[in-house]
C-alpha cells in the first residue's frame, strides 16, 4: 500500500471522526452531556491527531492536542460543561474541519491562533468566561514548530538496523515521577497491514509519549518464497515512561486491538531471546557519523508443519463491507446502463416488427436490463446525510452574527438520492437555511415579546414521495410580510401598482432576481440574489419549490427533486405527429372521457368532471405550439397528473402508445432549454422524445389563466 492510499484512508477516517464529533458537540449542546457522548468526542479528535502526526501535518496536530486536552479536561470532570465551555468547543471544531479541509486541497490553512489561544487558556486552569469574552484573542509570540513530513516507506535493513523517526513532540515534558517504566510488548496480526493497522503508525504514538523501542523481534520472518509484502512478522518491545498514564498508552491500541498481541505492564525490560534485533534510542546530541546496530540473522530452516504459522485469513465480513472507487469509473458504469436500456428498447422494437415480440428470452433480457439498471443507479445513491451535515455549522456562524438563538431539528439523514442531485442542492440549501435565519427567526427580544420562546427552531428535513424526493426548510418566526413584498415589487417595477396577486403569488415574487426585502446589504443578504439562485438551481435539476407562509407563525420551503436525473419510467404518449414521454411519476390515472364530463368554462377554459370534482384540462399541443388546437377532448386521451405546487391537472393527448424505462438526456447540455419539456430520450425505432415538464406545463396555465386549480361540483 502506497503512502498516497494510506494517507487517503487517513482523510476517510478525518470526515468520519469529524461526523462522530459533531454529532456529539451538537448532543451536548442539547443537553445530553454523559460521559460516553463526551468520550466519543475525545476519540475522534485523539484519533485525527495520531494520524496528523504519523502524516507530518504539524499545524493540525498541535492544533487538535490542545483541542484534546480541554476535552480531556471535561471528560475527567475537572471542567463543567458550560455555555461559554460549549461555544469554544463548537468554534474549535469549526477550525478543525477547516484544518483538514486545507489537507484536502479545500482552501488555506486556517488562521488558528484565536481559538487555540483560548483553548491553551482553559487547559492551562482559568475559567472559559475569562478568555472567550474577547472578539479577537491575540496569537502568542513563539507558535509551536510543525511538525516535519514523514516518509511512510520503510524496508527490512530500515527496521532492523534502526528506527529513527522525527517526530514533532506531542504532550509537554512533565516532571519526573519515581515511577517504573511501563514494559509494552506489542505484535501486529499476520491481516494487520489488509485491515489499515500500520505498525509504524502506533510506534510514532509511542515514541510521541516518550517511550522508547528497546528491541525487535524477527523470529517469525519466514523463507523468501513465503515472504508477504504486506504480511506483518515483526514485534516489539518499547519501554515508555512510568508518568505517562496507562489509559493514554491503551486508547492508541483501541481501533486495532483484534489485529494485534498486546501486553502492558510496569518493570525494566529485559534483553529478550535470540534473534532479537537491539535497537539503541535515537541521541539527541550530533554524533560524528552514524552508526547502525548490526544483528546477524540466522538462515531459516524450512518450519516443521505443526509449528508452521497459518496464512493470513482474508478479513471475515462482518456486517458489510466496503470498497472505494473511482468516482469516473462509477459514472461510466451507469453511462454504459442507460445505453443498454436504448439498445435493449431498440432490440424490443426490432423484434416486435418482425412478429416476435412475445418470445421468453426478450422477457428476460428486460428484467434483467431492469435489475441492472436498479443496482447501478443504487449504487450512486448517497443519503443526504452529506449535505446536511454541513447545516449545523451554517446555523452556528448565523447565530454568531446575526445574535439570535436557533435550535435546529434535522429529520431523514438517512434518505437516499442521486450522487449528482446532492452535489447541486448544496448550494439552494444554504441560501434557504441562510434565509430562514436572517428573515424568518426574530432576535430573542421580539420572540419574547410575540409570547415565543426566545430560541427559534429551523427543521430540515427530507423523505421519499411518490418517486421524488421532498427536502423542506421550515421555521417558526414571523413568515413572509405580504404587504412589504409587495410594495417592495411595484417599487422595483417587478409588478404593476394595481396588479392582483393572490397570497400564493405574492410569496413567490421573493424569487425574483434582485428582490430582497432585507433593509440593508450584509455579508449574510440584501443583494437579492439568493433566492433566485435556488429556483434557478432546482429547476436546473428538474425540480420545483414550493413555499406555505404562516404570519406570526412561520415559513415551509419544499424542494421536490428527482431521486435521479439519469433514467425514469415514462408513458409515451402521441401528440399530432410528435412523440413525448410523461413521468409515470406525476400520473394518476389515464381515461376516455364520457359525454358530458367535459364542460366548458369561459370561452376557451375546458374542465374535467373527475368524480365529482372539476379538474382544468390542459391540450399539450395547445401548450407546445403545435399548430392550432382543434382537439376534440371526448375523442383524444385525457392524463390525470399531480403537481406539487398546483394539485391536480389533466393533460389532453392524442394516444398512448406504451409505457417503458427511457434514459434521460439533457436539452440544455445537447441543444437549448426548451419550455415545457425537462430533457429528451432516444427511443426504441431511433428518434429522439421530448421528456414533459409537467410541474412546468401546469404552472404556465395556471399563471396564464390566474385561477385556482381545483373547483367543486
Amino acid at each position: 500500500m502506497t503512502n498516497e492510499e494510506i494517507q487517503a484512508i487517513f482523510l476517510q477516517e478525518c470526515e468520519e471522526g469529524l461526523v462522530s464529533a459533531e454529532a456529539g458537540l451538537m448532543a451536548c449542546r442539547a443537553g445530553e452531556q454523559d460521559g460516553e457522548t463526551i468520550n466519543t468526542i475525545f476519540r475522534a479528535v485523539h484519533s485525527i491527531k495520531g494520524g496528523a502526526g504519523a502524516f507530518g501535518f504539524g499545524a493540525l496536530q498541535g492544533f487538535t492536542h490542545h483541542f484534546e486536552t480541554v476535552l480531556d479536561l471535561l471528560r475527567s470532570g475537572e471542567l463543567p460543561l458550560e455555555h461559554e465551555l460549549m461555544t469554544t468547543l463548537l468554534r474549535a471544531f469549526d477550525v478543525l474541519a477547516d484544518h483538514v479541509a486545507a489537507i484536502r486541497g479545500h482552501g488555506d490553512t486556517p488562521d488558528d491562533a484565536a481559538v487555540l489561544a483560548v483553548l491553551k487558556a482553559i487547559g492551562a486552569g482559568e475559567r472559559p468566561a475569562a478568555v472567550v469574552a474577547p472578539v479577537v484573542v491575540e496569537p502568542e509570540p513563539e507558535p509551536e514548530p510543525a511538525a516535519p513530513a514523514i516518509d511512510l516507506s520503510f524496508d527490512l535493513d530500515d527496521l532492523l538496523g534502526g528506527l529513527e523517526l522525527d517526530i514533532a513532540a506531542a504532550v509537554e515534558p512533565a516532571a519526573p515521577k519515581a515511577e517504573l517504566p511501563w514494559r509494552v510488548k506489542l505484535r501486529p496480526g499476520r491481516g494487520a497491514l489488509h485491515n489499515g493497522g500500520e505498525p509504524l503508525l502506533l510506534l510514532r504514538e509511542l515514541l510521541a509519549l516518550g517511550g522508547e523501542i528497546v528491541a525487535v523481534d524477527v523470529a517469525d520472518i519466514p523463507a523468501i518464497e513465503e515472504f508477504e509484502a504486506e504480511g506483518a512478522y515483526l514485534g516489539w518491545t518499547l519501554r515508555v515512561p512510568g508518568t505517562v498514564e496507562r489509559s493514554t498508552i491503551e486508547e492508541i491500541f483501541e481501533f486495532v486491538a483484534d489485529d494485534c498481541t498486546l501486553d502492558i505492564e510496569r518493570g525494566e525490560c529485559e534483553k529478550e531471546p535470540e534473534p532479537v534485533a537491539v535497537v539503541p534510542k535515537p541521541q539527541a546530541v550530533e554524533a560524528p557519523a552514524p552508526v547502525a546496530t548490526v544483528v546477524p540473522i540466522k538462515p531459516v530452516e524450512e518450519p516443521k508443519p505443526t509449528a508452521k504459522a497459518p496464512p493470513a485469513a482474508p478479513s471475515a465480513a462482518v456486517g458489510g463491507q466496503t470498497i472505494r472507487v473511482d468516482l469516473d469509473k462509477l459514472d461510466r458504469l451507469v453511462n454504459l446502463v442507460g445505453e443498454l436500456v436504448i439498445t435493449q428498447a431498440m432490440l424490443a422494437q426490432r423484434l416486435h416488427d418482425c412478429g416476435q415480440s412475445a418470445i421468453q428470452e426478450l422477457t428476460d433480457l428486460d428484467h434483467l436490463t431492469r435489475e441492472l439498471q436498479d443496482s447501478a443507479m443504487s449504487i450512486r445513491a448517497q443519503p443526504v446525510k452529506s449535505v446536511f451535515s454541513r447545516v449545523p455549522r451554517i446555523v452556528r456562524e448565523l447565530e454568531a452574527q446575526t445574535g439570535k438563538r436557533v435550535r435546529l431539528e434535522v429529520e431523514g439523514e438517512g434518505t437516499e438520492l442521486d450522487k449528482t442531485v446532492i452535489e447541486r442542492i448544496g448550494e439552494p440549501l444554504t441560501h434557504l437555511i441562510r434565509n430562514s435565519v436572517d428573515h424568518g427567526i426574530e432576535s430573542p427580544a421580539e420572540r419574547i415579546a410575540a409570547g415565543k420562546d426566545p430560541e427559534g427552531t429551523v427543521r430540515l428535513s427530507a423523505e421519499h414521495r411518490g418517486g421524488r424526493i421532498l427536502i423542506t426548510v421550515e421555521d417558526d418566526g414571523k413568515g413572509i410580510d405580504r404587504e412589504r413584498v409587495f410594495a417592495l415589487a411595484v417599487e422595483r417595477g417587478i409588478i404593476a401598482a394595481d396588479a392582483r396577486l393572490s397570497d400564493e403569488e405574492i410569496d413567490n415574487l421573493i424569487f425574483a432576481p434582485g428582490f430582497s426585502t432585507a433593509k440593508a446589504v450584509s455579508n449574510i443578504s440584501g443583494r437579492g440574489v439568493g433566492m433566485d439562485v435556488v429556483r434557478q438551481n432546482v429547476q436546473a435539476l428538474g425540480g420545483r419549490i414550493t413555499i406555505a407562509s404562516r404570519p406570526g407563525e412561520g415559513s415551509t420551503f419544499t424542494l421536490a427533486l428527482p431521486l435521479t436525473l439519469a433514467i425514469l419510467d415514462g408513458m409515451i404518449v402521441s401528440v399530432r405527429d410528435q412523440v413525448y414521454i410523461i413521468p409515470l411519476t406525476h400520473i394518476i390515472e389515464s381515461l376516455r372521457p364520457e359525454a358530458g364530463s367535459v364542460r366548458p368554462l369561459g370561452p376557451d377554459r375546458l374542465m374535467l368532471d373527475v368524480r365529482g370534482a372539476f379538474l382544468p384540462v390542459l391540450s399539450v399541443a395547445g401548450q407546445l405550439g403545435l399548430g392550432d388546437d382543434q382537439s376534440d377532448p371526448e375523442h383524444s386521451v385525457l392524463i390525470v397528473v399531480e403537481t406539487e405546487e398546483h394539485g391536480q391537472a389533466v393533460l389532453m393527448v392524442d394516444a398512448i402508445l406504451d409505457q417503458r424505462q427511457v434514459v434521460i438526456k439533457s436539452l440544455e447540455t445537447n441543444y437549448r432549454p426548451v419550455p415545457g419539456c425537462a430533457g429528451a430520450t432516444i427511443l426504441g425505432d431511433g428518434r429522439v422524445a421530448l421528456i414533459l415538464d409537467v410541474e412546468g406545463l401546469v404552472a404556465l396555465e395556471c399563471m396564464a389563466e390566474a385561477m385556482p386549480m381545483r373547483l367543486r361540483a
